[in-house]
């Protein structure tokens, strides 16, 4: 890492660049390994659950090692406006890739539901393909297609436990926003108790999430397998509870920071990095509930 003076915190002139960092390229060897054992593990590979979890204690590690360089060099006080003018950008910048990167999951949600489906009934431009494909075939949704992958199967009620998590998720929204104003307003206690709230709201939600995904599976027979239905649904829904473990991670980071008195209420970057990724998070949720478990 760069070796900066203490001087040039208040030096709007001096841009703090750390030198070298190995992290980044930890990270994406990290990422591989958990990707490959993922994959090995979907395809019921024998080794593909073993290469995940090296994959995943290897990349906790390196995000270990990775935010204690930067929480020190913060502490250092080596970041000044211009640094957390880059910050700030690059959150943004981040956000907007998760927002696409959730948009092409909801494309593929849609096109399946407004045109693959009607198309497959011989709807439109679909005519032809009813009739020479599948004649028979006049499902709507939810549906696991034609070939009715996986076999029969339940959906999950909206009105349950998506309810319930929908209204945990915004619960921690107001919570984690209450913290931020006492974070500002220099309260300290409240700053501690609402950010723990928001903590413990992130882990509901998981729990909950993992009760929905063992019933669908054991009860419901709905899996990943499940045609077309199954597939988006465990997909959208997996991938948005992967960010709500990561918010929670970071929120939980955060909250160690915050007793540790490592911000103030002008310089407080990083929590508003996270409460901004956890709005976000909610943001998402909102739509899955809507269009992958009302409508």
């Amino acid at each position: 890492m760069a070796q900066a003076h203490d001087t040039h915190a208040h030096d709007a002139n001096v841009y703090f660049v750390p030198h070298g960092s190995r992290w980044p390229v930890f990270a994406s060897v990290g990422l591989f390994i958990l990707f490959v054992g993922f994959s090995g593990w979907l395809n019921e590979a024998t080794w593909g659950k073993t290469t995940f979890f090296i994959g995943v204690a290897a990349l906790a590690a390196i995000l270990f090692k990775w935010f204690a360089d930067v929480i020190t060099e913060s502490v250092r006080g080596y970041y000044n406006k211009q640094v957390d003018v880059s910050f700030r950008m690059g959150m943004i910048w981040f956000i907007f890739s998760e927002v696409m990167f959730f948009a092409a999951f909801f494309g593929a949600l849609f096109y399946a539901r407004q045109y693959a489906m009607p198309w497959l009934n011989g709807e439109g431009d679909g005519v032809m393909t009813n009739a020479l494909l599948w004649p028979e075939f006049a499902g709507g949704w939810p549906s696991n297609g034609p070939g009715a992958i996986g076999g029969n199967f339940q959906i999950i009620p909206a009105w349950g436990l998506p309810l319930l998590n929908t209204l945990i998720l915004l619960t921690s929204g107001v919570t984690v926003t209450i913290a931020h104003h006492a974070l500002k307003a220099g309260h300290r206690k409240q700053l501690l108790v609402f950010l723990g709230l928001t903590v413990l709201l992130g882990c509901t939600f998981l729990f909950f999430q993992a009760e929905e995904y063992i019933h669908a599976y054991h009860e419901l027979n709905l899996t990943l397998g499940s045609g077309i239905y199954g597939s988006t649904f465990f997909m959208l829904t997996g991938f948005h509870g992967a960010h709500v473990t990561l918010g929670t991670l970071m929120l939980a980071i955060i909250w160690l920071r915050c007793l540790k008195g490592h911000f103030s209420g002008e310089d407080h970057f990083a929590f508003e990095a996270v409460a901004w990724y956890w709005h976000f998070v909610d943001v998402v949720w909102l739509g899955l509930f809507l269009f992958v478990y009302v409508l």
